[in-house]
């Protein structure tokens, strides 16, 4: 279905399937979202830093050892909703292992959700995803801002299924470490790929969220 036919005929109630057809159909690149409750949401196309960076942090964990099946950019999750749940695009995820062919993710392999906050989604990537993440039991959420710094929010699922800040680093501090540093490894800090993953040893961490 063309953007112009969703236009005369837009569903009373979005499916995902519904916006699957929108995001492909949209000649632009904007990047069509379904909160659990149903709100649709419209951003535009990233821009090359915002690409950048997720591309950066691709290589981050590529070079660790990660398959590029595990670390994907801009692929649909599933959010547990009230009525059927909705559908989410994050910048990048990394998966503990190789996912199916499809449109929309299920969540049991999500080990991390990654997204870069640009002008349109900033309270969208802070406040919103955040809650709706940590309601669907998505271990770790990273929030990389705009700043200089690049600032990264990691945040990490409590007991009481809400997110507490792990750490707030610099991303250029972020790449000298290893993902193991960050519980994205397997046990001994060895990822899937079975190489020790490749470690500097940073002077101290900028901050942390207490």
């Amino acid at each position: 279905m063309s953007a112009e036919a969703f236009g005369r005929y837009f569903p009373a109630v979005v499916t995902l399937d519904d916006l699957a057809a929108m995001n492909a159909a949209d000649r632009y690149g904007h990047r069509y979202e379904l909160s659990p409750e149903g709100a649709l949401s419209v951003t535009p196309p990233p821009d090359s830093e915002h690409a950048a960076i997720a591309s950066r942090l691709m290589i981050w964990l590529a070079v660790a050892g990660w398959p590029a099946e595990q670390v994907l950019q801009a692929v649909g999750i599933k959010i547990p909703g009230p009525d059927g749940g909705g559908g989410r695009i994050p910048d990048l995820t990394l998966w503990a292992r190789p996912q199916p062919p499809a449109v929309w993710l299920d969540l049991a392999d999500l080990l991390l959700v990654v997204e870069v906050v640009s002008p349109g989604s900033a309270s969208a990537d802070r406040v919103v995803k955040r809650l709706e993440y940590a309601a669907a039991g998505i271990a770790r959420y990273w929030v990389v801002e705009r700043d200089p710094a690049q600032t990264v929010t990691m945040h990490s699922l409590g007991k009481d299924g809400t997110y507490d800040v792990a750490a707030k680093v610099p991303l250029a501090w972020l790449l000298q470490t290893a993902p193991a540093d960050h519980q994205l490894g397997t046990h001994h800090g060895r990822p899937p790929g079975g190489r020790s993953a490749p470690h500097h040893s940073p002077r101290s961490e900028p901050s942390t969220g207490h």
